[in-house]
């Protein structure tokens, strides 16, 4: 799950985008070859985009005439991405409730670094998107792992098949990186209120704040995608 991003990644954010805002309608057809020729890519990076979009339930395969958007309601976003907050929320919690492995926080503090490496300038290109994407998996993977309950990844595996469940499953406008900026690192300020209830050993702290975490996607200004919820 923490395998660098590809250069069809470009596309799949603004695709998920554009599915879930309605900017593409219920129902479309997503041509390769026009999609292709307006994000200036090849047709391989758009066929492997539309194959995780359909995996994450967005598109659906019209068999030899390729992929059609399928519509999701906001509702359908929250139902999601709570299950993912409350199945997250306990990991951190099991993490919390244990004496803290010295090499889990030595791993923790060196994720957390290249979150703070990310920030430290004010410029925002593609490139540190990249950067984010790593990071930001690479922060929820290790929480996976070290809370040592493998139900929870296993339950996490299916969820994140539901639109938008993934901790991967960004959508940016590529347009106002400065915007996306201010929404990632605000994500990264969370990482680092979590982390620091865990090692602290505050477990109702931390499952509070991964859940609420998980949930700030949801909230006016950060994903203004698919209006209330």
């Amino acid at each position: 799950m923490t395998a660098p991003m590809k250069p069809g990644q470009r596309v799949l954010f603004a695709l998920r985008k554009m599915i879930v805002s309605g900017e593409i309608p219920d129902g479309a057809r997503i041509a390769e070859i026009a999609t292709a020729e307006r994000f200036g890519v090849s047709r391989m990076p758009v066929r492997t985009a539309l194959r995780t979009l359909e995996q994450e339930g967005l598109v659906a395969k019209l068999g030899r005439r390729g992929y059609a958007a399928r519509g999701v309601t906001p509702a359908q976003i929250d139902d999601a991405i709570e299950v993912r907050g409350v199945l997250e929320g306990l990991a951190v919690r099991l993490i919390a409730s244990r004496p803290i492995a010295p090499g889990f926080a030595r791993k923790l503090k060196a994720v957390l670094a290249e979150g703070d490496a990310l920030f430290a300038g004010d410029g925002f290109a593609p490139e540190h998107v990249d950067r984010f994407y790593s990071y930001n998996l690479a922060f929820h993977d290790l929480l996976l792992e070290a809370s040592g309950n493998r139900a929870i990844g296993v339950a996490l595996a299916r969820n994140n098949h539901l639109p938008l469940a993934s901790a991967a499953a960004l959508a940016l406008d590529w347009d106002d990186l400065a915007n996306a900026r201010d929404h990632l690192k605000a994500a990264h300020e969370e990482h680092l209120a979590v982390a620091d209830a865990m090692l602290s050993g505050r477990a109702d702290d931390a499952e509070q704040r991964m859940r609420r975490h998980a949930r700030a996607a949801l909230n006016p200004g950060v994903m203004p995608l698919v209006g209330p919820v």
